[in-house]
């Protein structure tokens, strides 16, 4: 009687872990897509704030930027404090940086992108945590795809066309779309497949948090453009 009574108790101690595992990635991401979004505001309503991300040393947060997620990823399995702490101070910085898009697009126009990024980020989130399709294929479809879009994007700054970096955007909003779904599905794979300890729940969550977070930051300025480009043609 005990086999058969500790088979279900084992898989209830399963669901509640893993559970409280996406609790903590997804709300470790919301968090930090908030202080982005005051920091955002904040800095665009504060000219010497602003005037440190778009004088003449603007290159130095944006470079810092480019590093921080693989000094957190790297700190979030051995210091997973001071990871969270790390993946906090991006979001502040991400919105720092994201205060000069105030310059560029109208409150509308963010308000819109930021829906609906949030819309479509909530929907491939769910999906992929629910799904039993393995998406790791198209993951790494998608991450191909995304080096490609990438260097096209480096060769269109040269040739300047606003049409081509339209297109570009909506190519790129379907490829952040299936990376959502298919981050969310391997931090769920990696989690079930880790040994369940506390410094290991949370340096997946912090890791996924990091992803995720970079997923949706990506979402709302392709759309954004998409939004503002369309803006300009009427």
């Amino acid at each position: 009687m005990n086999n058969y009574d500790e088979q279900p108790r084992r898989v209830i101690n399963a669901d509640v872990g893993l559970n409280k595992f996406l609790t903590k990635m997804y709300g470790w991401m919301a968090v930090a897509v908030l202080l982005s979004a005051f920091a955002a505001f904040y800095v665009s309503t504060t000219p010497a704030l602003l005037s440190l991300f778009t004088g003449s040393y603007r290159l130095v947060p944006i470079i810092v930027w480019f590093a921080f997620p693989f000094l957190v990823s790297g700190q979030a399995m051995k210091r997973p404090s001071v990871s969270l702490v790390l993946l906090m101070v991006y979001g502040l910085l991400t919105g720092g940086i994201m205060s000069m898009y105030a310059l560029v697009y109208t409150g509308t126009t963010m308000v819109s992108a930021f829906v609906s990024s949030a819309s479509i980020f909530i929907a491939m989130a769910v999906y992929g945590v629910a799904t039993k399709r393995d998406l790791s294929r198209v993951g790494a479809q998608a991450t191909s795809a995304l080096i490609a879009l990438i260097v096209a994007f480096l060769i269109n700054i040269f040739l300047r066309s606003s049409l081509i970096a339209f297109v570009f955007s909506i190519i790129g909003v379907v490829i952040f779309t299936a990376l959502t779904a298919s981050d969310s599905q391997k931090m769920k794979r990696l989690y079930l497949q880790s040994d369940g300890g506390a410094t290991t729940t949370t340096g997946l969550a912090i890791i996924g948090a990091m992803q995720l977070y970079l997923d949706f930051v990506n979402l709302f300025i392709l759309l954004l453009q998409i939004f503002g480009g369309m803006g300009n043609r009427d």
